[in-house]
């Protein structure tokens, strides 16, 4: 095995992250060249909630600052997060791997991939899906009553990185959980047994990150994030059966996996070709 002094291990630590550095300021530059672009995709969610509940689509200013550090600073830092967390989660491995059996470094492709795919997938779910009910819910609240918004472009942006980060770090927990078994800290058997605790933790997880207080919204959160957790759960076990030799199952698993990922394709094909639906951006993303 490859042996470090703790000099050295520093030495790779201050490497790793003038790199993860380094690779954060060529996403900022290249998020920042089309800096306008992108917040007219951040604003969509606040325009489509004022507009459908009868107000004006636009945010207000409140600074002179406001609009410049907003849209030209904050947001691509944001974006940069995103489109770099291939390369961060890359450079991170690169650390830990050392201390890796020959084995285990082999999950370096999936862990890059996985990781950085459910980080992107909670950011995504976040604004096509949570942030929109969300967002629709808090503007709505004061219609009834003469209450007319007037939503600040920072305020709204800060909501919308709480949001999106907080979702995106928590779609990270099957990656989680399939490393807390590869490190034989956890079992499926241990999550299994003690899953209510994981729902009531995950649960209160989401009541901090969802930006209303009510329960659909709520529910929103707390059930991808539950079903994520299973996820993990299943991720784990495929790897106790691979520990123990037992391959003949996990083919047999991997086949009904396959089986489930093509009906639910062509469900969705049927329903687009036969019955007249068709794909939209936003949730429930099917619609006649």
């Amino acid at each position: 095995m490859l042996r470090m002094s703790f000099l050295e291990h520093l030495e790779e630590l201050r490497s790793r992250l003038i790199k993860i550095v380094a690779g954060m300021a060529v996403a900022f530059f290249g998020a920042l060249m089309f800096a306008p672009q992108l917040w007219d995709v951040v604003r969509a969610p606040a325009a489509a909630a004022l507009t459908s509940l009868g107000f004006s689509p636009n945010l207000a200013q409140l600074t002179p600052m406001d609009g410049f550090t907003t849209i030209w600073v904050k947001l691509p830092l944001l974006c940069s997060v995103f489109i770099a967390s291939p390369w961060v989660l890359y450079q991170i491995w690169g650390f830990i791997a050392p201390g890796l059996y020959k084995k285990e470094r082999r999950w370096a492709a999936p862990f890059i991939i996985v990781s950085a795919g459910l980080f992107i997938s909670g950011g995504l779910f976040a604004y096509f899906v949570a942030f929109r009910f969300g967002l629709t819910f808090l503007l709505g609240v004061g219609k009834d009553i003469g209450i007319t918004p007037v939503v600040s472009l920072v305020e709204y942006f800060d909501l919308f990185v709480n949001v999106t980060l907080g979702l995106g770090l928590l779609f990270e927990m099957p990656v989680l959980i399939f490393f807390l078994t590869l490190l034989r800290i956890v079992t499926p058997s241990f999550l299994i047994a003690n899953s209510r605790y994981a729902i009531l933790i995950i649960t209160i997880a989401a009541a901090i990150v969802t930006p209303t207080p009510d329960v659909v919204n709520l529910a929103l959160f707390a059930v991808p994030m539950i079903l994520l957790f299973f996820v993990g759960v299943f991720g784990g076990w495929i790897l106790t059966l691979h520990r123990e030799g037992k391959t003949g199952t996990i083919r047999l698993i991997k086949l009904i996996a396959l089986a489930l990922v093509l009906a639910a394709l062509g469900g969705v094909a049927l329903a687009v070709l036969k019955f007249g639906y068709h794909l939209i951006s936003t949730w429930p993303f099917l619609t006649r």
